[in-house]
């Protein structure tokens, strides 16, 4: 009889978890600086017509308003162009309104330097811009950028 047990030939050592929270904590890191956050789903066909003088301007202080026809996922609402603030379609009445609050809810700052970005259809009427813009002036909004496509299509 021996005094010490032999340990059984060809055991496995226990894997070590001891690097497992950094790598947990490295993904992690890496999906929260890799991934984008969307603003608003596109409800709308938006197909912006081109130009050749296009300046970038800051996202913080732009508020965009989407006009076109609904797109096939949303033909429920018909076949005219409609008028789409955040996620939702919205009367041209209802464009003052929804302006004026999302001022609101911005930052004091940038209150006053609000600019309403516009991206409309290049197949929209422009009764309806027109529209838009003149309810644009009852809510104070008057300063309006029109977005397009940089690149020139033919």
């Amino acid at each position: 009889m021996s005094k010490f047990k032999n340990k059984k030939q060809g055991d496995l050592p226990a894997i070590s978890t001891a690097s497992l929270p950094d790598i947990v904590f490295m993904l992690l890191f890496f999906f929260m600086v890799a991934t984008v956050m969307r603003d608003s789903s596109l409800m709308i066909e938006n197909r912006l017509p081109s130009a050749d003088q296009v300046e970038k301007l800051k996202k913080d202080r732009t508020i965009f308003i989407y006009a076109g026809k609904p797109s096939s996922q949303y033909k429920q609402f018909g076949e005219e162009p409609r008028i789409q603030f955040n996620d939702a379609f919205i009367g041209v009445e209802d464009v003052q309104s929804s302006v004026i609050q999302s001022i609101t809810e911005l930052n004091e700052d940038l209150q006053s330097k609000v600019v309403v970005g516009l991206k409309v259809d290049k197949e929209t009427n422009a009764g309806l811009v027109s529209d838009i813009k003149q309810e644009l002036r009852k809510a104070n909004a008057l300063k309006v950028m029109y977005i397009a496509n940089t690149k020139l299509e033919e």
